[in-house]
């Protein structure tokens, strides 16, 4: 009758159990986490979640909500085309007067200017810069290579619609 599998009560040890605490090789038993001063915490059939356990023994901050602005976000005229901008999120500044104009508006200008060749397109390409991108493979939307880029709006001074329209977008 000796041996037995290491989880099982023969041979002298003792099976752990979570609820009762941890019982050693040796058989002496080691400190349950739900008995001592917690004890009442821990105590009856109906046990509390974890989170509501936790939730008297830290202090957390709470949330507080942004506050958002009562005004209505402004709707400026571009202008290039003279129609309003419905979507200033989307606008970008004009590189002379720093007034905000449509994306398209932009695009069609620089289009304006330049002689496209088959598989070139006009693209936004971050930063404020405008390129024309030349697809190589029609095919493969991974083949293709930058051909000119156009400086459009300063990365070291931002315009101040940009500022009084950022309060609407991150209020968090």
């Amino acid at each position: 009758m000796g041996g037995g599998k290491s989880g099982d009560n023969r041979g002298g040890r003792r099976r752990f159990s979570r609820r009762r605490g941890r019982e050693s090789a040796q058989g002496a038993r080691q400190e349950n986490p739900r008995e001592g001063k917690n004890a009442v915490e821990f105590a009856g059939a109906n046990e509390v979640k974890p989170e509501k356990k936790r939730s008297g023994l830290y202090e957390r901050p709470r949330w507080i909500p942004p506050v958002v602005p009562s005004k209505p976000m402004p709707v400026p005229d571009c202008p290039w085309c003279g129609k309003p901008i419905r979507d200033l999120s989307t606008a970008v500044a004009d590189k002379v007067s720093g007034e905000p104009v449509h994306f398209d508006c932009v695009i069609a200008r620089i289009r304006e200017g330049e002689t496209l060749e088959p598989g070139d397109v006009i693209s936004y390409i971050g930063g404020g810069r405008f390129g024309i991108i030349h697809y190589n493979n029609s095919l493969d939307a991974r083949d293709f290579a930058i051909t000119k880029i156009f400086e459009w709006e300063n990365k070291d001074s931002r315009s101040e619609w940009r500022r009084s329209v950022s309060d609407y977008f991150s209020v968090t």
